[in-house]
C-alpha cells in the first residue's frame, strides 16, 4: 500500500488536531503517511519533501502548523501538487496562523480550511481524490449521508424535548 496523501505537521505536539484527518482517511480506507516537519526547524527536509512528493505518488498534502504557520506555503512552493492548509489553535486563538496561510503570494495557492479543522481537509483531500476513484466517491456519499442522518435523528430528539413555552411545529 502507497501513500495517496501526506499529512505534515509543524511538531508532535499537533497531533491531537492532525489525527482527526488520520482516524477519517482510516473510516474512507485512504492510503496516508504522517510526518512532523517544521518550516522552521528543519527547512532542508521540508524543501526535500516538497520536491519529491508528486514523484512518491502522493496525490494531496495536508500541511498544519501554529503560530507563524509558514509550513503549508513553504511546502506549496516546492510542489505542484495541492496542499490544504490547516491553522492550528495556539497564540490567538488561531488567528495568526490563520492569516499566515490564507495570505499567500498569487501563484503559491494553499486550500485552507477553519482554525484546528483538520477533519475538513482530510473530507476536502476526499473529495479531491474522489475526481479519478468511483469507489472513493461511493464511500464519500455514504459519509455525507450519514451526516444528513446524524441531524434527522437530532432533530427527532429535540421533538421529545418539552418546555414549557415551546410550541410543536
Amino acid at each position: 500500500m502507497k501513500p495517496v496523501v501526506s499529512i505534515i505537521m509543524g511538531s508532535t505536539s499537533d497531533l491531537p488536531v492532525m489525527e482527526k484527518a488520520a482516524l477519517f482517511f482510516d473510516e474512507l480506507q485512504i492510503p496516508f503517511e504522517m510526518n512532523a516537519l517544521s518550516a522552521h526547524r528543519t527547512p532542508d527536509e521540508v524543501e526535500n519533501f516538497a520536491r519529491n512528493a508528486a514523484g512518491r505518488g502522493l496525490k494531496v498534502i495536508i500541511a498544519g502548523a501554529g503560530m507563524a504557520a509558514a509550513l503549508p506555503g513553504v511546502i506549496a512552493a516546492g510542489t505542484t501538487l495541492p496542499v490544504i492548509g490547516v491553522p492550528i489553535k495556539g497564540m490567538l486563538d488561531g488567528l495568526d496562523a490563520l492569516l499566515s496561510i490564507v495570505q499567500m503570494p498569487p501563484g503559491i495557492p494553499v486550500a485552507t480550511v477553519g482554525v484546528n479543522g483538520a477533519q475538513n481537509a482530510a473530507i476536502l483531500a476526499a473529495q479531491m481524490l474522489s475526481l479519478s476513484d468511483a469507489e472513493l466517491a461511493g464511500r464519500l456519499a455514504a459519509f455525507k449521508e450519514s451526516l444528513k442522518n446524524k441531524i434527522v435523528k437530532a432533530n427527532g430528539e429535540l421533538a421529545e424535548v418539552k418546555y414549557k413555552y415551546k410550541v410543536d411545529n
